[in-house]
């Protein structure tokens, strides 16, 4: 895409053809033009892959205490005090001020099934969010949707909620902000608005346990978020370094609300 006249051009020119405006490389290449860790994660969803090692490393973990506290199913289906012991959304724990649940609730989940369409999702939406919005917006969107998701959770059901489609419904929300940015953008607004219909829809089927107000604040989060960032830039500048510095934050604050879980879990578990 054009960052001059927003028209969807080839990755291969370097002139855009409708404006006649010089073309830097896409925001994916300029971070990194060969595939990282010997070619095992692909640039092109590099924070993606990244992501999806922290939910299936996290899922590992709540196994094996799940199986130590005699949940034979472990595998399929982790019980619920050990959701809330690793970091899991739960009203009356966030009344008592542990706050940082709305963060590690967005890389738990509560069984294999849930794990893999989360990550089926996760591993082709992010891919094309991360090309298209760079590695620092994508985190933004993807921190802020999922924070938000589960503060709606919080208001709107009592109960534990975890799973990364909050922040998935972030990331088709940006795909939207996208499309109402884009003059030619009505085809993308449309196909990800479905996407949102289809997956609300989803969750009102009997007998499933979704969280569809997670889903609505995810995305909420996803279209206010990804319209206030735009697209990357060109060429670097200080609203490029800005973008970067709050990608960092929301890392931070990422491994801050794990250590408060890691500390709570350790010292003050009740």
């Amino acid at each position: 895409m054009c960052p001059h006249c927003r028209a969807f051009i080839k990755s291969s020119d370097r002139v855009c053809p409708y404006c006649d405006n010089p073309v830097g490389s896409r925001a994916v290449d300029r971070r990194s033009p060969a595939d990282a860790v010997g070619g095992l994660i692909p640039s092109a969803r590099f924070t993606t892959t990244l992501i999806l090692l922290i939910n299936f490393g996290l899922y590992a973990a709540t196994v094996l205490m799940s199986m130590r506290s005699g949940n034979e199913g472990a595998l399929m289906d982790i019980d619920g005090r050990t959701l809330f012991d690793f970091g899991a959304k739960y009203r009356p724990a966030m009344l008592l001020g542990q706050w940082w649940r709305l963060i590690t609730a967005g890389f738990l989940h509560g069984g294999l099934i849930h794990l893999l369409m989360n990550s089926w999702v996760l591993f082709d939406l992010g891919a094309q969010v991360e090309q298209i919005y760079g590695a620092s917006r994508f985190l933004v969107i993807y921190f802020m949707a999922t924070l938000l998701g589960f503060f709606a959770s919080t208001w709107w059901f009592a109960g534990l909620s975890v799973g990364a489609s909050a922040g998935i419904f972030g990331l088709i929300g940006a795909m939207i902000a996208l499309g109402v940015r884009h003059p030619l953008g009505a085809g993308i607004r449309a196909l990800y608005v479905r996407w949102a219909i289809y997956g609300l829809i989803l969750g009102l089927l009997p007998g499933l346990r979704v969280d569809n107000a997670a889903h609505i604040g995810g995305l909420l989060g996803g279209v206010v978020f990804g319209y206030l960032t735009g697209l990357p830039e060109t060429f670097p500048n200080w609203r490029e370094r800005l973008w970067r510095v709050a990608a960092c934050l929301c890392v931070f604050l990422t491994g801050v609300a794990f250590l408060n879980m890691y500390l709570w879990f350790t010292t003050g578990r009740g």
